[in-house]
């Protein structure tokens, strides 16, 4: 069991950084009640992983009844986070304040993209809304084209969700000191723009540049980048550090008098050029055979449906099958308390009556709530 056995965290149902944070803690090895719509009891799949390790009560939070079942579940939890706007929990009954007065200990995590406070706090938006406004959209792409958006892998997923998963953990160790929970502003702004804390540094010290494609690290330079080989596949160089670049160099059989002066930005352009004829001239499995494994800092850039039968991810178990959807395992591991994923993914209110009975309540009690529509 995972590291934070013991711990039940609560999690008012939502989309996209919300889940993934739940994930996390479920993987954990936290009991994570996802709280669902009673609207939406049956619905859900056992194909979305975001959902899995976790189970599910169907509440009507228009129903003073439900509004009282989530404020008990909340009495013996130790976390409980949502992904609202700003207010809407505290409309319903919810907030901060009255969890608070019920467990003193509570951690309260609060996701959203701009934030809980500021001009923007209240308007709609998504990933590549929180991204453009912290600088990290405008640093993404090629200098021929727009921004390109990254996924939502940095505000919903990295600035977002794993930031919020952080918080929690941070404020449940710190209630061990102080004997008192707190609330947990995780803003995907604030998130997007801390994963883009060595680009500022960068570009304060001189050493990147605003324009797109024209750094080290942003698809300029020759040896860090993608290129397409004979087959119409890609690899990856990552080439970096000198001594890498002379085994590149060696194993791709590229000349000095063309590959000389490797951190001489006005020349890579030029070497860019000279590389992508070199990688069409084998598939992309020829150049792995060649490349690696080695000190070259290489590998094939796979897709989704080729990644989790790589030998390396192969022998990690990087990918796991749970009721036959191939899906990223848990991370990262523990020599002692191992991760696991205990349950498949809840349908909304599958374990409503389960969880009920976990608060003392009897058949009687359970059967007035379903019949009310307050639980379903």
């Amino acid at each position: 069991m995972g590291p934070l056995k013991g711990t039940k965290i609560i999690e008012m149902a939502g989309i996209g950084p919300g889940p993934f944070c739940g994930m996390i803690l479920a993987d954990l090895g936290a009991e994570v009640i996802r709280v669902d719509r009673a609207s939406a009891a049956g619905t859900g799949s056992r194909e979305e992983p975001a959902n899995r390790g976790k189970k599910s009560i169907a509440v009507d939070l228009k129903s003073p009844e439900g509004v009282e079942i989530v404020l008990k579940l909340s009495e013996k939890a130790d976390a409980i986070f949502e992904g609202f706007r700003p207010g809407v929990m505290e409309r319903l009954g919810l907030g901060p304040d009255v969890c608070q007065s019920r467990n003193e200990k509570i951690v309260y995590g609060r996701m959203t993209g701009w934030g809980q406070t500021g001009p923007l706090a209240n308007a709609a938006g998504h990933d590549i809304n929180y991204i453009a406004l912290s600088g990290a959209l405008a640093a993404i792409g090629r200098n021929d084209s727009p921004p390109v958006p990254p996924l939502n892998l940095i505000g919903d997923f990295g600035g977002g969700g794993m930031l919020l998963a952080l918080g929690i953990v941070a404020a449940l160790l710190e209630v061990k000191t102080s004997g008192k929970g707190q609330v947990i502003d995780a803003a995907m702004t604030d998130g997007s723009s801390l994963l883009m804390t060595m680009m500022y540094s960068m570009h304060k010290s001189g050493f990147w540049n605003l324009e797109r494609q024209t750094n080290l690290l942003d698809g300029a330079a020759h040896f860090y980048d993608t290129y397409e080989c004979k087959d119409g596949k890609y690899i990856s160089l990552g080439s970096i550090e000198p001594q890498f670049y002379a085994l590149l160099c060696e194993k791709a059989e590229l000349s000095q008098d063309d590959f000389g002066d490797q951190m001489k930005r006005d020349t890579w352009e030029h070497k860019k050029n000279l590389l992508k004829e070199v990688f069409l001239n084998k598939t992309r499995d020829e150049w792995c055979e060649i490349m690696e494994g080695s000190d070259v800092c290489f590998a094939p850039v796979l897709d989704m449906s080729e990644a989790p039968s790589h030998p390396h991810n192969v022998a990690r178990k990087t990918f796991i099958e749970i009721e036959g959807v191939m899906q990223p395992a848990p991370a990262p591991r523990f020599d002692r308390t191992e991760n696991e994923v205990l349950l498949p993914p809840a349908l909304a209110g599958e374990h409503s009556k389960e969880i009920l009975e976990s608060l003392g309540m009897d058949e009687i009690e359970i059967t007035r709530l379903l019949d009310s529509g307050s639980i379903a």
